[in-house]
């Protein structure tokens, strides 16, 4: 889904006397990344600091913080230069390091001579590593992907002639939190803020104004072109499913950065993506704890080992992390080029299952992965399945090796190894996400399953609780949910039985059906997504619920060899169902292990006005 220059733009905002924020605008879904997923398009938030004089007199030059990708590069670049003569001799604040960051960095080294970066450790580092390397070429007919990738590209077109790398420029390396004094009575701190899928994060805090410059945390794939946002309400959603997808398989080290946020005086939080938080970011901070609180509520964990030169292998770590998470699985993710050793090995002995991941860079995995291989060889639990994943350009070596080592030393497999070609498509995206949704619940049924065994076959306390019973005498409607979204290659599609549904409004009509966390359905029921509601007939409902109860293998399609209507907004129809509805999800709320889904009705019909509507039954309300 490559964009062309015309959906890109940059858009100048006013943030205070000598303080502007840049914004880059894609209205487009950008990038083929697990995040992406609502396709809201996104936008890029760096801010400048012009130049001046600072309170001590000293001239400062002027500086600029969190610049984006080379995505936007011409429009981003056209604005800057209309702010900023080109003998300035401009600071460059990285707090997200990655190829196609450094791509834009080294543009900006060309047209700015007297260029100087501020890093952290670990960001100067990866600067360094990434400061002559050129992205790997597709192959003719390829075709390497689906077009722009931004932030993270593996192997995507290369241009027919590469310009010549400039010079890497000084890195003021920022080592722990250091403040500075700016022009126009600005006073700005840095604090690097590391975690497995960012090293080398650095978020910056003007102290005059309150303003928190977060990079990643808070932050949504909006494209907004207001400063802030207009309410809490207005984002949560698009926030959470960041969360979700990002920081979860983190949360640990997320409430950490968090923690020591709550003691800087805020005003506004300013994310790298997304719209400011002025109003309500305390409410932003409590949630991002509250979110995290169910990860650390969790007694079953994966490990999620990678290393990835490009995004490509982090972007799989991040779908596969999604899938394990939404089955209430807690995930640790250690990127092992920056994890302690104690760490890894701590992390490896604790966890209930493990995934590692590696690129493959000139036919050999990374030392980090070789060295994590040694590690989980030498004291991994043969009792415990691991899986195998990585990204390749030409051969994917990494992939056979980390196979064979596992294989031969007598590891089982939860999956077959994933090997993607380049960068992940939707497709795959979708079906990674569902190969960890099938991992984490084989490692919650094999717990029920020792349970059960401890329990030397008696009734659990909770089926046999009177109310937990009562519960159970609660009917609803049989029913399947089936959805689909966009069209060809790149659509998706997904359906479930449900019996969890009620009419919930007049005017409009609306109904609510109830989505466990762990169905992959979830994932196309975000607001505005639509969706048809088909009500089974009683006496015919046993064919259609044999379907789609029945467990689907990752990236299988529910309505392969299934004849189908199509409702008016494109959505699959059950022809033996008695009734459909064609429906709009309005609002999402969460309810313990299920999203509440609110839905407003747009079409429906009877398919036999006769029949009456199948009712499920239940002798306990612990269970479908």
């Amino acid at each position: 889904m490559g964009l062309s220059g015309q959906d890109r733009r940059v858009i100048r905002l006013p943030v205070d006397p000598g303080l502007t924020c840049l914004r880059c605008l894609s209205p487009r879904r950008l990038r083929f990344e697990v995040e992406y997923g609502l396709e809201r398009g996104t936008s890029a938030n760096s801010f400048l600091f012009d130049a001046g004089s600072n309170s001590a007199g000293q001239n400062v030059p002027p500086v600029l913080v969190h610049p984006p990708g080379a995505s936007f590069a011409a429009p981003y670049l056209e604005q800057l230069a209309a702010l900023v003569p080109a003998d300035a001799a401009l600071k460059v604040v990285v707090g997200h390091v990655n190829p196609n960051r450094v791509a834009l960095l080294r543009q900006l080294a060309s047209r700015w001579p007297g260029l100087m970066l501020v890093a952290s450790n670990a960001g100067a580092r990866l600067i360094e590593e990434l400061w002559n390397q050129q992205k790997p070429a597709a192959a003719p007919g390829e075709g390497a992907g689906s077009g722009s990738n931004a932030d993270s590209s593996e192997g995507r077109a290369s241009q027919p002639v590469s310009p010549p790398i400039p010079p890497l420029p000084t890195i003021d390396v920022v080592k722990h939190e250091a403040c500075r004094n700016l022009a126009a009575g600005h006073r700005l701190c840095l604090i690097p803020v590391p975690t497995p899928r960012w090293p080398g994060a650095l978020i910056a805090f003007e102290e005059r104004t309150g303003l928190l410059m977060s990079g990643k945390f808070f932050a949504a794939h909006l494209c907004s072109e207001d400063f802030a946002e207009a309410n809490r309400d207005s984002t949560e959603e698009d926030r959470r499913y960041f969360y979700d997808c990002l920081m979860a398989p983190m949360a640990r080290q997320v409430e950490s950065v968090v923690d020591r946020l709550d003691d800087l005086p805020i005003r506004t939080i300013a994310p790298g993506h997304g719209p400011a938080i002025a109003e309500s970011w305390r409410s932003l901070l409590a949630d991002y704890r509250r979110w995290g609180a169910a990860q650390g509520r969790a007694n079953l964990s994966v490990a999620l080992l990678y290393a990835s030169a490009y995004g490509n292998t982090a972007a799989i770590a991040d779908a596969l992390a999604q899938g394990v998470a939404r089955t209430g699985v807690r995930v640790e993710s250690l990127n092992c080029e920056f994890a302690p050793a104690e760490q890894l090995l701590d992390t490896i002995r604790a966890c209930d299952a493990l995934l590692i991941g590696s690129p493959t860079l000139g036919g050999h995995a990374p030392t980090p992965i070789v060295s994590a291989l040694g590690t989980v060889l030498a004291e991994g639990d043969r009792a415990k399945p691991v899986g195998v994943f990585g990204s390749f350009g030409w051969s994917g070596e990494a992939i056979d090796l980390l196979e064979s080592k596992l294989r031969d030393g007598g590891f089982s497999f939860a999956f077959e190894p994933i090997r993607v070609k380049f960068s992940p498509d939707l497709a795959t995206l979708r079906t990674l996400e569902e190969t960890g949704t099938a991992l984490g619940r084989s490692l919650i049924s094999e717990q029920r399953r020792g349970q059960r065994r401890s329990a030397a076959g008696g009734l659990s306390d909770s089926l046999s609780n009177p109310a937990v019973q009562a519960l159970g005498r609660v009917v609803g409607s049989l029913c399947v949910v089936t959805t689909r979204k966009g069209e060809g290659a790149a659509g998706l599609s997904g359906a479930m039985v449900a019996s969890w549904v009620s009419q919930a409004s007049f005017n409009p009509p609306g109904f609510t059906v109830a989505v466990a966390k762990d169905r992959s359905v979830e994932s196309l029921l975000h607001v505005g997504d639509r969706f048809a509601l088909n009500v089974l007939a009683a006496g015919r409902e046993r064919e259609p619920m044999k379907r789609f109860l029945r467990p689907f293998p990752p990236g299988a399609d529910r309505f392969a060899d299934l004849e189908t209507q199509t409702s008016p907004g494109g959505q699959p129809l059950l022809p033996e169902a008695l009734a459909w509805l064609e429906a709009s999800v309005r609002q999402r709320m969460e309810c313990g292990d299920h999203w509440l889904i609110y839905a407003q009705v747009e079409h429906g019909g009877l398919l036999d006005a006769k029949a009456t509507t199948a009712v499920h039954q239940r002798r306990n309300g612990g269970s479908y």
